[in-house]
C-alpha cells in the first residue's frame, strides 16, 4: 500500500497518565514520519457509543491516513483487535462497535482483518494495554505502507460487532431520540436527522422545556433552549449564552423529546 504521513488517536485514555505519550512513542520509534492528530483522549471511560460517534463525526474532516480508537473495556478477552480497510482510510482498533461508524462515513468496510501476526506486535502483549502493544505498532505499520492483509487472517466484515442503533421514535407532534454526545460547551447532540426539524414550528419544547426551532445560538432569546442542525447535520439542543444539558439533566444514552407546542 502507499505509505501515509497520518496517524489518529481517538482514546479514553485521560491526559492525567502517560498512555498517550507511550503511544505516540511507540509510533515514533516505528514510522517517525508519521504525524499523529489527537482526536480526542477524554472519551468517558469505556464508553465505546461515545467514541464511535466522535471518530465518525470527525474522520471524514482528516486527511487521508490510519484511525485509531481505543475505548476497549474488553481489553484481553476474546474479542477481536482489527484492521478495517475503507475508501477514505484505514481504521485499527477493537472489534467493539467503535470503528464500523466512522468506517461507514469513509465510504464502507471494503477488507478487514484480524491483528495477529506477532511480527506486527510488541514482542510482550499486555493483557490490559493493547493500545501500546497491539493497535499503535500496527497503525505505524500502515502508516509506512506495509499490506493489512500481512498483520493477520482476513476478516469477513459481516461479522464485525455493531452497536445497537441508538433510539429514534416519530411522534405525531414531534420525535424522541437518543443522546449521541454532549460537547464542551454543553450542547446536546441527538440521533436525528435535520429532516425530523423541517415540519416542526418555530415554537417547540424539549422535554417539556420551551425552545425555538432556529439555524443559530443566537435564534433563541439569552438563556434560552434552541433546535438547530449541528455541523455533523444532526439535531442539536443548544442553550443561547449558557449548557443546554444544565437545563435538560440529559447524558449520551438518555432519550430526549422534541414537539411542536402552541404559543400561549
Amino acid at each position: 500500500m502507499t505509505p501515509t504521513a497520518w496517524i489518529s488517536l481517538t482514546t479514553d485514555y485521560g491526559l492525567a497518565d502517560g498512555f498517550v505519550a507511550v503511544c505516540h512513542g511507540v509510533i515514533g520509534r516505528i514510522a517517525p514520519a508519521a504525524r499523529v492528530i489527537d482526536v480526542t483522549h477524554l472519551v468517558p471511560p469505556g464508553d465505546v457509543r461515545r467514541g464511535a460517534a466522535v471518530l465518525a463525526q470527525v474522520a471524514p474532516h482528516l486527511p487521508y491516513g490510519v484511525h485509531v480508537a481505543v475505548v476497549d473495556p474488553g481489553v484481553g478477552t476474546s474479542r477481536r483487535a482489527v484492521a478495517l480497510v475503507a475508501p477514505g482510510g484505514l481504521l485499527v482498533g477493537p472489534d467493539n462497535g467503535v470503528l464500523l461508524a466512522a468506517a461507514q462515513a469513509l465510504g464502507g468496510v471494503t477488507s478487514a482483518v484480524e491483528l495477529t501476526e506477532p511480527g506486527w506486535l510488541a514482542a510482550e502483549v499486555s493483557h490490559t494495554f493493547h493500545g501500546r502493544d497491539v493497535f499503535a505498532p500496527v497503525a505505524a505499520r500502515l502508516a509506512l505502507g506495509d499490506p493489512p492483509a500481512d498483520a493477520g487472517p482476513e476478516v469477513d466484515p459481516a461479522t464485525l460487532v455493531t452497536l445497537p442503533p441508538p433510539v429514534l421514535r416519530r411522534e405525531a407532534d414531534g420525535f424522541t431520540a437518543e443522546v449521541l454526545t454532549v460537547d464542551h460547551f454543553g450542547n446536546v447532540q441527538l440521533a436525528a436527522g435535520a429532516d425530523l426539524l423541517t415540519s416542526l414550528p418555530e415554537a417547540v419544547e424539549v422535554a417539556g422545556r420551551p425552545a425555538v426551532r432556529g439555524r443559530t445560538f443566537a435564534d433563541a432569546p439569552a438563556g434560552s433552549l434552541v433546535v438547530l442542525v449541528d455541523s455533523a447535520g444532526l439535531v442539536a439542543v443548544a442553550r443561547n449564552g449558557g449548557r443546554a444539558v444544565d437545563l435538560l439533566g440529559a447524558a449520551p444514552g438518555t432519550t430526549v423529546t422534541v414537539r411542536g407546542r402552541i404559543r400561549g
